[in-house]
């Protein structure tokens, strides 16, 4: 690699490190091409170089904080089924100070990418993933028997998610009242239920 690619490319993580402290301090709200030029201490000059525009700019946030999202320590599933559907929706909640900030993002992430069909688009093949994983852990869980095998395992991924995610947003608001082990009792109640709908069908 020749050096002028290597300093670019040097320059480039700077860049993007600067943009995920923004992100992190300020949100989405406050991230603006001069902001990350202030973070950086450099020229907004130098970050137009990288983005043409705050489009630009917020697209390569999210793909940052979706970079970051997988490569955050995850739990380990103990079994498949049922309890691979339980991690999953754990991995999801804001149970660490770590979580609790990318969740805090994700949330804020929300308006921006509602208000351009580019962005809206990107996230809605992102919570289809999540679903695909969730369905997944569901039909190995019927096929356990611990979940109604009649039910649709498609529907039952589109509640889980929904479940987990208002409870992010109760978490984010009322952290003292949810906390990581309140929200834990909460997602076992969950399930508890779902589980029981499949001791009443045998």
């Amino acid at each position: 690699m020749s050096p002028a690619r290597t300093d670019h490319d040097a320059r480039r993580h700077d860049v993007s490190e600067a943009v995920w402290r923004v992100l992190a301090e300020h949100g989405f709200a406050g991230l603006t091409l001069r902001a990350v030029a202030a973070a950086m201490g450099a020229s907004t000059g130098l970050v137009t170089h990288y983005f043409a525009g705050k489009h630009e700019l917020i697209a390569h946030a999210l793909d940052i904080l979706e970079a970051r999202t997988r490569q955050r320590p995850r739990l380990e599933a103990p079994a498949i089924g049922l309890p691979a559907l339980r991690t999953h929706l754990l991995d999801i909640l804001p149970l660490t100070p770590e979580g609790m900030a990318m969740n805090r993002i994700w949330v804020g992430s929300w308006d921006v990418a509602l208000s351009d069909p580019a962005l809206f688009a990107a996230q809605a093949t992102r919570y289809e993933r999540i679903r695909a994983v969730l369905r997944v852990a569901i039909e190995d869980a019927q096929r356990l028997g611990e979940l109604p095998g009649r039910a649709d395992a498609r529907r039952l991924a589109t509640t889980a998610l929904s479940f987990t995610h208002g409870l992010v947003v109760q978490a984010l608001f009322a952290p003292e009242r949810f906390t990581p082990e309140h929200q834990t009792e909460l997602v076992d109640d969950f399930l508890a239920g779902l589980a029981a709908d499949a001791d009443q069908s045998t």
